[in-house]
């Protein structure tokens, strides 16, 4: 099998080369500078060349508060390059697995969100996934979008860095506590795709929209106390940290964060057989490899 990848240097990218060195099929993993997404023509000429059984979209903007006045370059990657990965995969009668966000919905349900819940984005961002995965869905009759949430990893920007950043130099700091979520790992994530790209290229799957995230349910403020106890055990912080509970509207930002990131992943686990990640046997790997 053949499979390409975008993004290689983000998160979930740079998890995808990590174990494409231990596997059997033939991969190309590039980042911007071999392949812009936002660019048809790069788009083209690599999907024709490489001619892959499997595309992997890892490549977005993901700056969250920046969207809000970055619009354009938002959609430019978001929205535009999904579309025209979507537009190469169906002419080269390649699988497109693409990742999405819990940022596609409002964030005012009481409970998990399942696949067909309506959407509702309340910012930039979280409109330009929702138009990516639209194109997608219209460009493209194989493909796989993975809605997922709070990612982190031990390489790139996330909030495990940002609170060990944080407390190197403050014993003391507010972390909000009424945004539900559940943190996921890169790598979790990662062979979730290449999971799905096995059998996309063995079986016939269903296609259209899963989710998958981490478990089990927490807030921002319990995955903190969680990354700061696991980082004083292993001497990556040399003090306790006291982590005092705030609300959102305690901490504004730019862009607006859902208050429900809940994501139901019963349709994934029941049907692709793919379970969620145990968020904190993750976080002590990750922690592990920063240390």
């Amino acid at each position: 099998m053949r499979i390409l990848v975008t993004g290689k240097n983000g998160q979930v990218g740079w998890e995808l080369q990590a174990l494409a060195k231990a596997s059997q099929h033939e991969w190309l993993c590039c980042d911007r500078s071999n392949l812009d997404i936002s660019n048809q023509a790069d788009v083209d000429r690599v999907v024709d060349d490489f001619a892959p059984d499997i595309v992997i979209n890892a490549a977005a903007y993901t700056a969250v508060d920046k969207a809000e006045s970055d619009k354009d370059a938002a959609f430019a990657i978001n929205a535009q390059g999904a579309a025209f990965l979507a537009v190469a995969c169906q002419r080269n009668g390649a699988a497109l697995l693409h990742i999405s966000t819990d940022y596609v919905f409002a964030g005012d349900n009481d409970l998990p969100y399942v696949e067909s819940d309506e959407v509702g984005p309340t910012g930039v961002y979280g409109a330009s996934k929702l138009a990516g995965e639209i194109a997608i869905a219209e460009h493209c009759s194989r493909h796989i979008i993975l809605r997922t949430a709070w990612v982190f990893g031990s390489h790139g920007n996330n909030f495990v860095k940002t609170m060990i950043r944080v407390a190197q130099t403050r014993d003391t700091l507010g972390v909000v506590a009424d945004q539900h979520g559940a943190p996921t790992s890169a790598e979790g994530i990662a062979k979730a795709l290449i999971n799905i790209a096995e059998r996309a290229h063995k079986d016939d799957i269903e296609w259209g929209i899963y989710h998958f995230s981490g478990k089990p349910f927490t807030t921002w403020h319990g995955f903190a106390e969680a990354i700061f106890a696991g980082a004083v055990k292993r001497g990556i912080v040399p003090y306790d940290v006291t982590v005092s509970a705030i609300s959102t509207a305690d901490y504004p930002t730019p862009a607006q964060r859902p208050a429900n990131s809940r994501l139901n992943c019963n349709k994934i686990t029941q049907g692709l057989s793919i379970e969620p990640d145990d968020w904190n046997r993750q976080l002590g790997k990750v922690l592990d490899a920063i240390k």
